[in-house]
């Protein structure tokens, strides 16, 4: 089993960050990610935000990867859970002490492999909040558990599948940044229009 993690500060606002992360799919810096699909959304009575995603997505898989694990199929599904929790209540305090309340608005991203569970399983969590000191910036908490079982060179096949984790990683943040820039030039357009320049 390899553990992953990453801890990222964008320098936009958590409403923008946020908005990117659910159209962040397609960008030109995943092409790998070939759909999505919404298969269930809700807000629940405490007005947070559920989301249920498909991601199918198309891996060019090192032929190597492709004898270990047997199969020369690259299509892929990951599904996708997120909470969007625009405030989220704490109540803290003692018996004895007054009960306060600490605010709190957060994006818990949850997803996992549903191709090849019986060889590799895949998690990843992403949390994002405002950051506590500036409040234009948003911080991302990043973790990802990876194993890989029944077959030769697991523990390579781990390592392999947490650099590719890492590079997408990395991708992903250029992605969230080309997402917040074209939303914002879209915003700008829609202004320039709704004035009559």
């Amino acid at each position: 089993m390899k553990i992953w993690t990453l801890e990222h500060v964008f320098g936009h606002l958590w409403e923008n960050v946020t908005t990117a992360a659910m159209h962040k799919y397609p960008n030109p810096m995943n092409p790998s990610v070939v759909g999505v699909d919404v298969l269930d959304r809700h807000v629940d009575p405490s007005g947070r935000l559920h989301s249920h995603r498909l991601l199918s997505t198309e891996w060019g898989l090192p032929s190597i990867v492709k004898s270990l694990i047997g199969s020369a199929r690259t299509k892929t599904y990951v599904q996708e859970h997120s909470v969007v929790d625009p405030v989220d209540l704490l109540a803290a305090g003692s018996l004895l002490g007054p009960l306060w309340l600490w605010l709190s608005t957060t994006m818990e991203l949850k997803s996992t492999n549903i191709s090849f569970t019986n060889m590799v399983s895949g998690d990843e969590r992403l949390i994002y909040k405002p950051h506590p000191q500036d409040p234009e910036k948003t911080i991302l908490t990043q973790e990802a558990i990876i194993s890989v079982q029944g077959v030769s060179l697991s523990s390579y096949l781990e390592g392999l599948m947490a650099t590719m984790i890492s590079s997408n990683a990395s991708k992903g943040r250029e992605a969230m940044e080309w997402v917040i820039h074209k939303l914002n030039a879209e915003i700008e357009e829609l202004t320039a229009s709704a004035r009559g320049t």
